[in-house]
């Protein structure tokens, strides 16, 4: 069974961290692919505002 993760952050940092962190939770076999995403957009005050995302792709082990 495929499985997706998806991790969400204001700080490329933060993302680099939280996806590492459940990738050491994985096996090499359940690995199947990363998508990344970095968005950009500005408040009110004219102050860009990051988003960084990932989706890992794996297979649910029995």
């Amino acid at each position: 069974m495929y499985q997706v993760a998806l991790f969400d952050e204001e700080h490329e940092k933060d993302l680099e961290y939280e996806v590492n962190h459940f990738l050491s939770s994985l096996s090499e076999e359940q690995f199947i692919d990363i998508q990344y995403k970095v968005a950009a957009t500005c408040d009110q005050k004219g102050e860009q505002i990051y988003c960084f995302t990932a989706m890992v792709i794996y297979r649910k082990l029995a």
